[in-house]
């Protein structure tokens, strides 16, 4: 029997079955917590000899790790590489707008002095400048540079830029310096009072033949020459010197046809007998309309006009017609009324010397039938290119005068 002794005596622990319960019991937790020993201790051993003996093992719990008082060599050190990342992908920004700046205008209104008026004057040559050449940038040279832009289809800034001034030159001739100042100077005369022949005679042929010279013809150079070479002189804005120098003389021709013979000796031209088989008008080509009165007659087929008075041709020009667009209209018609300086309010473009017949349809110079030739077309309009001779018809053709368009 087992006995606790406490202090001084000995009693008794257990007595009966009911302590051989209680010892079994004790018994039975010594066992149990001795057998829990031995499996922590193997358990720890046996970890510790896997870390020692696997140099390339890894701990792969936090138990195993945590169970080691040993540090582990370097071999042993797992290394964590940082994960791999796509990079966000750069946005760049747009640049922001900028406005290219608008080029400085060589010249523009307001400008004055030489280069002015070596614009007017290449304007002028080509019939977008009609007034004195003044050195001033004013409205008058604002509206001849538009027209000449809008023709041209730059952009009608009434301003004279890099573009506009390239394609003014390079239609024009560099002016003089009496052009840019308004000065007329003769040349030398070739004919001239006291003179006498046959030239004497195709001079006044000719002025007789736009109305400047009255009277028979004569071989000789006198006073009532004189007069009528410097009425047409002044007409024409050439020095009225009265002698007929290279420029006056040009201008002449181009206005008037050759004389004949029956012309040069005041004889009245013998009338042909007319073919009763085949009737036809004085005038081949011309249109039996024209063979009485006054009368522009113009004929599509030959692109010509002719200046008929009592059938009689008194001036041809070449001439040019509208578009199959904006055809010029065939028939017979008269001068409704005239404009020396006419501007086109549907165009914008300048039509001197214009001779309406046909609602808004005239006759009238065109600076760009001038320059261009047939590689172009009107509005409908009957173009004229010769100015000189359109000024000479606008004053001897009256408000009432026929106009006959066909074709032969």
């Amino acid at each position: 029997m087992s006995v606790m002794v406490s202090g001084g005596g000995v009693e008794p622990c257990c007595a009966g079955p009911e302590g051989e319960v209680v010892r079994n019991r004790k018994f039975v937790r010594n066992v149990l917590i001795a057998s829990l020993i031995v499996v922590v201790g193997a358990g720890g051993a046996y970890g510790v000899n896997q870390l020692v003996g696997d140099e390339t093992a890894e701990a792969t719990t936090p138990l195993a790790r945590s169970s080691v008082s040993a540090v582990p060599s370097p071999e042993d050190v797992v290394t964590l590489e940082p994960a791999e990342t796509t990079p966000e992908p750069t946005i760049t920004p747009e640049p922001e707008p900028t406005e290219t700046p608008e080029p400085e205008p060589l010249l523009a209104a307001g400008a004055s002095g030489g280069e002015v008026r070596d614009l007017q004057a290449r304007l002028k040559q080509i019939g977008w400048f009609e007034p004195d050449i003044s050195g001033e940038y004013d409205d008058v040279t604002v509206e001849a540079v538009t027209g000449f832009q809008a023709r041209r289809e730059l952009p009608e800034t009434g301003e004279v830029d890099e573009e506009t001034w390239d394609r003014l030159v390079g239609m024009t001739r560099e002016p003089t310096d009496d052009e840019m100042h308004n000065r007329i100077v003769a040349g030398p005369p070739i004919l001239q009072p006291g003179d006498s022949g046959e030239r004497v005679r195709e001079l006044q042929a000719r002025l007789k033949q736009i109305g400047w010279f009255e009277g028979e013809i004569t071989p000789n150079y006198g006073d009532m020459t004189k007069l009528a070479v410097a009425g047409f002189q002044a007409r024409r804005e050439l020095p009225e010197t009265g002698d007929v120098d290279q420029e006056t003389w040009d201008r002449l021709v181009a206005m008037t046809q050759k004389p004949t013979d029956d012309e040069l000796h005041n004889r009245e031209p013998e009338a042909e007998e007319p073919d009763e088989d085949e009737p036809g008008t004085e005038v081949p080509g011309l249109d039996p309309r024209c063979a009485t009165g006054r009368a522009l007659c113009i004929d599509k087929t030959s692109n010509s006009m002719r200046w008929v008075i009592d059938g009689q041709v008194k001036m041809t020009l070449d001439v040019r017609f509208g578009s199959e667009m904006t055809p010029t209209r065939e028939g017979g018609f008269q001068v409704g009324w005239k404009s020396r300086d006419h501007v086109s309010s549907l165009y914008d473009t300048p039509m001197p010397y214009a001779m309406f017949f046909s609602g808004g349809q005239a006759v009238h110079y065109s600076p760009d039938f001038a320059e261009n030739g047939y590689n172009g077309a009107s509005h409908g309009c009957v173009n004229v290119r010769d100015r000189d001779a359109i000024a000479s018809l606008f004053d001897q053709v009256n408000v009432g005068d026929k106009v006959i368009v066909y074709r032969s």
